[in-house]
């Protein structure tokens, strides 16, 4: 069994430099809790105990209408989103920092990395809630496109080592809360569907003193929150005009709930202009918010580097054969390997032209 999983770790290994990826870890508290590994972890006859909600793989989301969009998945291969993790990070103080850890990032998927989070309703568990199709998620951290040196959130976290930081915001509430935190990868965002998010759910408890528990319009559903209309995630990224220097980026999703949370590796300045259409199914009402709103986040680290849940067939995505879109990155970027994860966490070696 050993000799196996061996095995299998070596190919993820082999392929990661060249493929997608996940956080494989995350520093809470001052504690260093490893992610779930979606190449070894399902092949121990006892799977360890993890903090972070399985994953089927290092691919993408692509269908932002499924539940898959939360927490990851891969509906088309069986696995309908995912499910919770059998523990949680405590304590994770309110006001500390958190560190990601993600596995080699590709420099050719560029694009914002954005954090939520969800408080667990009373009298229920991390460890077996599931937030649905409520609106629960709040933002608490966003990076995009550095508009004063034209760098990509996604580039400054491989200078950073692949490490993303931010803030659990001061003032919030104890108790337990899962972080939803991902990459958007923009690269075949020149239609709908085409961006590529990179979801991942981490389970903490909060403590401190804080007092403010999230509400209203800045909560919004996963899915819900992303569409085919949803400003940021239809991005040509190749267009002339958007590779100009100072060209603002429209971060997807609702506006920081805190205004001080932030990360802790970027800086970042965007202008905004969303519109959200969350739909409760509970009341079967539909409110549509559209927002206008300037955010500026400042920090003191800089960079010189530069540089799905439906999952699409091989040689689907990224400009490749059978591939109904644009063309141009065909030219710009690499191939790369991807592995994948059937129903029964099986990977299979897919290669993919993106």
């Amino acid at each position: 069994m050993k000799s196996i999983i061996a095995s299998i770790g070596a190919l993820a290994a082999a392929t990661q430099v060249a493929a997608h990826g996940y956080v494989s870890s995350a520093v809470i508290g001052g504690t260093t809790y490893t992610g779930y590994l979606p190449y070894s972890d399902p092949y121990y006859s006892t799977p360890p105990q993890r903090i972070i909600r399985a994953i089927p793989g290092n691919g993408p989301v692509t269908d932002m209408s499924l539940i898959d969009i939360q927490c990851n998945g891969w509906s088309e291969g069986g696995v309908i989103g995912s499910s919770p993790a059998p523990l949680y990070a405590t304590p994770a103080p309110a006001g500390s920092t958190v560190t990601l850890q993600w596995t080699d990032w590709p420099d050719t998927h560029i694009g914002p990395i954005i954090t939520y989070m969800a408080k667990v309703p009373s009298g229920q568990s991390v460890t077996s809630w599931s937030p649905g199709t409520s609106a629960v998620w709040f933002k608490v951290a966003e990076a995009g496109l550095d508009t004063s040196t034209n760098t990509w959130a996604a580039i400054k976290l491989i200078a950073d080592g692949n490490k993303y930081s931010f803030t659990i915001p001061s003032t919030l509430a104890p108790g337990q809360y899962i972080i939803r935190h991902e990459i958007i990868a923009l690269h075949s965002s020149y239609t709908y569907p085409g961006a590529q998010s990179y979801p991942s759910c981490i389970q903490i408890e909060v403590t401190g003193s804080g007092t403010v528990t999230p509400s209203g319009s800045k909560l919004v559903a996963f899915p819900g929150a992303y569409g085919s209309t949803t400003a940021g995630l239809v991005w040509p990224l190749w267009n002339p005009n958007n590779l100009q220097s100072g060209v603002s980026y429209p971060i997807p999703g609702p506006a920081l709930y805190f205004s001080s949370s932030g990360s802790g590796n970027t800086t970042t300045t965007t202008t905004r202009t969303s519109s959200t259409t969350t739909t409760s199914r509970a009341s079967s009402t539909t409110t549509t918010t559209t927002r206008t709103s300037s955010t500026t986040t400042t920090t003191t680290r800089t960079s010189s580097t530069t540089g799905s849940s439906t999952l699409v067939a091989a040689y689907g995505q990224c400009g490749g054969q059978g591939w109904t879109g644009g063309t141009v990155q065909r030219l710009l970027l690499p191939m790369h390997s991807e592995l994948k994860g059937d129903a029964l966490g099986n990977p299979e070696k897919v290669i993919t032209d993106g």
